[in-house]
């Protein structure tokens, strides 16, 4: 596979490393991307359902399509590529794992540092209270309340803890992923299409301060050309093959 040695050569050297991972990485665990050819916006309205000015004025919407989509973030598991990142993490070349998604795939994974820019759908918070809640114990009054009711202040506006349009990212995550980015030695960039901002400035900033790029994605992205070495492919077959030639 092309350019699959001296990623694994970059890794291998690496010992401040940061992987970067996008929505591609858990497609592979059966949890939909956002865009492209089977993309969740090719049968939602992202305005509707994932914009924070639409929830205020209608939260059912969301609720609606989150009863109906709960059971695939439930029973995801971690693919091949959560693992690796992991062991990556382990054997001391990954200072940590910065991403895009809300999963947890990753802690389940075992990795040990992770950065969710976009928050984690495992929680869900009133914005009329602040009162928070597990999204598991949710679903259950879903059958029978839309939008369900915050047990606290019995308000409409409980909303999972992850960064809808119109959001900034959480002030700590961003911070803490920059950190990591100015200080690593290799970015390791996988299943993102780099084209989401700000979380997309924190490769490009790595890049600019000297960080080889490495970039494992099965589409073209706009730092292909300040990458170091690209990879095409599925993240789920060529991490691990990464990972064994690193020393793993």
């Amino acid at each position: 596979m092309e350019g699959l040695g001296e990623a694994a050569r970059l890794v291998r050297a690496a010992r401040r490393g940061v992987a970067f991972t996008g929505a591609g990485v858990s497609a592979e665990s059966g949890i939909r991307t956002f865009r492209g050819e089977n993309g969740l916006w090719k049968q939602y309205d992202p305005v509707k359902t994932a914009t924070l000015s639409y929830f205020l004025k209608d939260p059912a919407v969301y609720w609606m399509v989150s009863r109906e989509r709960w059971h695939t973030y439930r029973e995801a598991q971690p693919n091949p590529g959560h693992y690796a990142l992991a062991a990556l993490e382990e054997l001391g070349h990954l200072a940590g794992v910065v991403t895009q998604n809300t999963d947890s795939l990753h802690l389940k994974a075992g990795s040990q540092r992770l950065v969710e820019l976009h928050g984690n759908g495992r929680t869900v918070r009133c914005l009329d209270c602040g009162a928070s809640e597990p999204r598991s114990e949710v679903q259950a009054r879903l059958e029978s309340e839309l939008p369900p009711h915050c047990r606290t202040c019995g308000g409409i506006h409980i909303k999972p803890a992850v960064v809808f349009f119109g959001e900034s990212l959480p002030p700590a995550a961003i911070t803490e992923a920059m950190g990591l980015a100015r200080e690593c030695d290799l970015m390791l960039v996988v299943g993102s299409s780099l084209g989401v901002f700000p979380a997309a400035e924190v490769p490009l900033l790595a890049a600019e301060r000297g960080a080889p790029l490495v970039i494992v994605n099965d589409e073209p992205t706009p730092l292909d050309e300040l990458a170091a070495v690209v990879v095409r492919g599925r993240s789920g077959e060529i991490l691990p093959q990464i990972q064994l030639l690193a020393g793993g």
